[in-house]
């Protein structure tokens, strides 16, 4: 291809900082590969249709290719191709025929039109990923946009700085939270203006909420399979640009808007936290697509079978794992997540699949490459780090085993919570440890409670809602015949599947969403609501929304039932309870909290008792707190999970006189009156909260 390059000229540049930098006199474009033999950068019409320059990198400096562009201003539009060997059999898989995206891209105009040109092979040939595909992507791909960070005016932003102990997650997404919200503007609906909208950020401030975290905001593609059944990637969680933010949320402002976004949240106090994909990438496996690293340099970017590097190692069941035992891929992923908190005044990650980052070749290491780079890294030692701590790979499983510094997703809080509400049965003792902050887990190496990240529902799986309202997940709207999604819910409809206009079974319900709703609030650890579960949000019994870009994962905000503003109101309660007093946000686990177990007769529990009574009461006490002023010292809950009424007699050695603060079965007993050695009737599958009366 004959390109006209007249208008421009390239020099060596400089190496030492990866990407497209705009220097004020041109841009300096550098790119990371260790097996490739060439080069070349493609310069874009604004359009991004008409290739209007391609250059050599004429330089190559500890494996980085480097060139600089004097004259050229932010806005170019690029794309690399790179030229080097196709050998599938040794991990190579070189094209220059595939216009590659650029792994430091700050943002990526147009989007992946799926055809055969982005694939570096034949989808008809017998050989298939051995089979070299001459076909150009050029038109099929989007390009990288040159952006020059110093154009961002910040203003005067500061970060909320909430501390671990005061934290309260709430994880929404983008598009699902903004799409349907009629407080929004229609204009600013599922982009990132909407959601920083002061309507949005109003909302969430007034539930008591300190931190959201977003689905993934990275640039992400829609799979071609996906879009052939009329759906699309709505979760995200396939990366193919771990700098640039996805377009798809743009408004009118651009890449401002996210920033703009992130400032009214600061504004409100709350901190924004990304919830990031580094363990794989949207190239697939070996029958995947040629978008960006697997040209770039495929046996670098990923891990390949040690013993056949034509096939991918595949801990992530997406079919690519990202090597972050390499030290240029693992500083991608420092740099990345610098520029999101640097540049991007980010306050937090939560890492999906966040065992493959501290994967090494002998397995999972806590000392591992990953881990030792973040922890000395002084701008990462400002932020939340949250760890998703499995994946599929050989001992993946690995909650508790993060190092110090570290949160962490902690499903063993959501099971054995679900299992003691759902029948309650041999699982009191489990349930008990969760509640008090997982000590089994995390009172080890110096950390605290907060590491357990506490949570009922996420993203992924049921709401809160469809917890209690279907004993198994109806996907069909996915296209998979409802194969997909988790089968062990520990979910139970309790007489009805669905929707139902039968009181009784509406009445336990809603007790039900009260129940796991105080449980979560009232546990030590940090609790993530997931959002909607505050006013009864339905999927309608989908467990697996990450393809449903519609109304099953949009929150419906009108012609909502009077049980969604009532419990609404409920979870404003918990959250305002557990600000106000430390006994139910304990922040170290030496802090001279007295705990004690009883059984409902008001004795002492014993072990008997641990495996044959599942209703509960558990004492928390801090002699430090008597002095001061509305901060409760001691406080009582009563756990009744059994389909019957249970009457309790509080314990003769309980400390006097206590006031009900807090009910789930029956509220309009709220400040009732009870007396040690005296009975408390609690509803079948209810709870209560109890202070003592100070004098």
């Amino acid at each position: 291809m004959d390109i006209q390059t007249t208008n421009f000229k390239i020099l060596p540049g400089e190496w030492q900082r990866l990407g497209a930098r705009y220097t004020g006199e041109g841009v300096n474009f550098a790119l990371f590969s260790a097996h490739a033999d060439r080069v070349e950068l493609c310069l874009y019409d604004p359009s991004g249709s008409i290739e209007i320059a391609r250059m050599d990198l004429p330089d190559y400096t500890n494996e980085i290719w480097h060139g600089f562009v004097p004259g050229l201003k932010p806005g170019a539009l690029y794309g690399f191709r790179v030229h080097g060997p196709f050998e599938p059999e040794n991990g190579h898989r070189f094209n220059h025929n595939k216009l590659l995206l650029d792994p430091y891209a700050r943002e990526l105009v147009g989007d992946i039109r799926w055809s055969p040109e982005v694939f570096g092979y034949h989808f008809d040939d017998p050989d298939k990923d051995l089979s070299f595909n001459d076909l150009d992507s050029a038109a099929f791909m989007p390009k990288c946009r040159v952006v020059d960070p110093n154009q961002i005016d910040w203003g005067n932003d500061r970060r909320p700085q909430v501390s671990w102990a005061d934290t309260i997650v709430y994880e929404t997404h983008v598009k699902g939270f903004t799409q349907l919200n009629p407080a929004i503007p229609q204009e600013l609906r599922g982009t990132f203006e909407g959601l920083g909208h002061k309507a949005a950020v109003d909302y969430i401030k007034s539930l008591g909420i300190t931190s959201v975290e977003l689905l993934p905001i990275h640039a992400f593609p829609d799979d071609g399979p996906l879009l052939d059944k009329g759906l699309k990637n709505y979760w995200g969680y396939n990366t193919i640009g771990f700098f640039a933010p996805a377009h798809r949320y743009y408004g009118a402002n651009g890449i401002q808007g996210f920033r703009d976004m992130v400032r009214a949240f600061h504004d409100g106090g709350i901190e924004v936290i990304l919830d990031v994909v580094y363990n794989h990438t949207a190239e697939g496996n070996e029958l995947g697509s040629t978008l960006s690293f697997k040209g770039i340099d495929n046996f670098s970017y990923y891990r390949t079978l040690p013993d056949n590097h034509r096939y991918y190692i595949n801990d992530t069941g997406t079919g690519n794992t990202v090597n972050t035992s390499h030290p240029r891929v693992l500083q991608m992923v420092m740099d990345s997540l610098r520029y999101w908190a640097d540049d991007m005044h980010v306050d937090g990650f939560r890492f999906d699949l966040g065992t493959i980052l501290g994967r090494e070749p002998e397995g999972f290491d806590e000392r591992g490459g990953f881990f030792d780079a973040v922890t000395q890294d002084p701008t990462l030692a400002g932020v939340k780090l949250i760890g998703e701590p499995w994946d599929i790979g050989p001992g993946g499983y690995q909650v508790g085993g993060f190092p110090p510094g570290w949160a962490e997703w902690n499903d063993k809080y959501r099971d054995s919570c679900r299992e003691y509400w759902l029948n309650g049965d041999n699982c009191a003792p489990d349930f008990a440890a969760r509640l008090l902050g997982s000590g089994d887990l995390y009172d080890q190496r110096g950390r605290r409670p907060w590491a357990s990240v506490n949570f009922i529902t996420a993203h992924d799986g049921f709401t809160l809602n469809d917890l209690v309202s279907y004993d198994g997940k109806h996907n069909e709207d996915n296209g998979e015949d409802n194969n997909d999604g988790h089968n062990d819910n520990r979910s139970h409809n309790y007489g009805h599947e669905g929707p139902t206009d039968d009181e009784g079974t509406n009445a336990v319900r809603e007790r039900q969403k009260r129940n796991f709703l105080a449980t979560l609030l009232f546990s030590h650890g940090t609790p993530m609501l997931l959002a909607g579960d505050e006013f009864g949000r339905s999927q309608m019994g989908n467990n697996n929304g990450y393809c449903q870009d519609s109304e099953i994962s949009w929150l419906h905000w009108e012609n909502l039932p009077d049980s969604a503003d009532a419990l609404r109101d409920f979870t404003k309660r918990v959250i305002s309870l557990r600000k106000e007093q430390p006994l139910l946000r304990r922040e170290n686990w030496r802090d001279g909290m007295m705990i004690d177990w009883y059984s409902v007769s008001g004795g002492r529990q014993t072990s008997e008792n641990w495996e044959n009574s599942n209703a509960l009461i558990t004492r928390l006490h801090r002699e430090d707190l008597q002095a001061e002023e509305g901060i409760w010292s001691d406080i009582m809950m009563l756990f009744n999970p059994l389909d019957e009424d249970t009457t309790f007699t509080i314990p003769k050695e309980s400390g006097g006189e206590r006031v009900l603060e807090l009910i789930t079965g029956d509220p309009e007993r709220q400040g009732e009156k009870v007396k040690q050695g005296e009975t408390f009737k609690l509803l079948p599958r209810s709870m209560a909260l109890l202070r003592t009366i100070q004098t």
